[in-house]
């Protein structure tokens, strides 16, 4: 697929529109990053890159051109302490 001409807010969200170039992803390998946090709850969170937007004349301190990327987090539970946990007679998603 040939980059198409894009505006895109940058570097912010809320940042007037940037002119760039949309990149289309060829491949994405994601990985899951593991955390445990204090309360001991475990969650495991990765990213899918949907798309990317290089970015006209912006780059990193190595001279590398700037990306705003389209992603999608997904974040799943792995295990929690069952006192965390909603009661099971307590109304809410099921």
């Amino acid at each position: 697929m040939p980059e198409r001409r894009v505006k895109i807010p940058f570097p912010l969200p809320t940042s007037p529109a940037r002119d760039g170039w949309d990149v289309a992803v060829r491949e994405s390998m994601e990985r899951w990053t593991e955390v445990t946090l204090e309360d001991g709850t475990v969650l495991r969170i990765k990213v899918t890159v949907l798309g990317a937007v290089r970015i006209d004349g912006e780059f990193d301190p190595d001279g590398n051109p700037a990306y705003a990327l389209k992603m999608n987090p997904v974040v799943t539970t792995v295990n929690s302490d069952p006192r965390l946990r909603r009661p099971a007679n307590a109304p809410g998603v099921h």
